[in-house]
């Protein structure tokens, strides 16, 4: 039934961003998540410890769908609903994916991705080389651990976050660079929010 994606290789286009506390991270998450569309593929990439999971509660709070993210580890998915009550009603739903303990592309397509792709966003945490077949584009999200905090954006003023619906504030505020890169139609150009950034590649 699904042929297979012709995936792109290279990004259109690479954005970095420097935030110095687990607070911008879920802000950033929630301004991207404002603007993200039913069918978007979103990678995660980082160390433990590097904010992925906080990263993905403000992607939840910013999509309006129901709180408790926490890692999928155990389950390896676990989908949010959108709430009519939230910023974003009849918005899509969030499936968010831990890829860490799945060895390759055949692994993932034995839990289905397919079948809500198409209605939600998917949020795929460890999911480099495993869900590029998934989507002919996707946005990666590279979150690194840094030392100082030189040339930092804040990211609290991409937008306001509001209320912090499950704020993990296990999360260490060390400086971390946040790396975005876009692949595909859907990405051809970068989000507005993400254009005070510190310029490295992409154009």
């Amino acid at each position: 039934m699904n042929e297979p994606l012709n995936e792109p290789s290279q990004p259109v286009w690479e954005r970095r961003l420097k935030v110095t506390t687990a607070e911008q991270t879920h802000a950033l998450g929630a301004a991207l998540g404002g603007v993200l569309e039913a069918g978007d593929l979103l990678v995660l990439t980082g160390e433990l410890g590097a904010g992925k999971t906080t990263f993905t509660q403000g992607l939840g709070e910013g999509l309006g769908v129901r709180a408790g993210i926490i890692s999928p580890t155990f389950v390896l998915v676990r989908i949010h609903p959108n709430l009519q009550e939230g910023p974003r009603p009849g918005g899509p739903d969030l499936v968010h994916v831990d890829a860490y303990r799945l060895e390759s592309a055949a692994e993932i397509d034995d839990i289905d991705l397919e079948n809500t792709m198409d209605t939600s966003v998917t949020v795929v945490e460890w999911g480099r080389d495993r869900v590029e077949h998934l989507s002919d584009s996707r946005l990666e999200v590279d979150l690194h651990r840094s030392v100082g905090s030189g040339g930092a954006v804040p990211a609290a003023d991409v937008a306001d976050s509001g209320t912090v619906l499950d704020f993990d504030t296990d999360d260490d505020d060390e400086p971390r660079t946040i790396v975005f890169r876009g692949f595909g139609p859907r990405w051809a150009e970068a989000p507005k929010l993400l254009e005070n950034t510190i310029s490295e590649g992409g154009h």
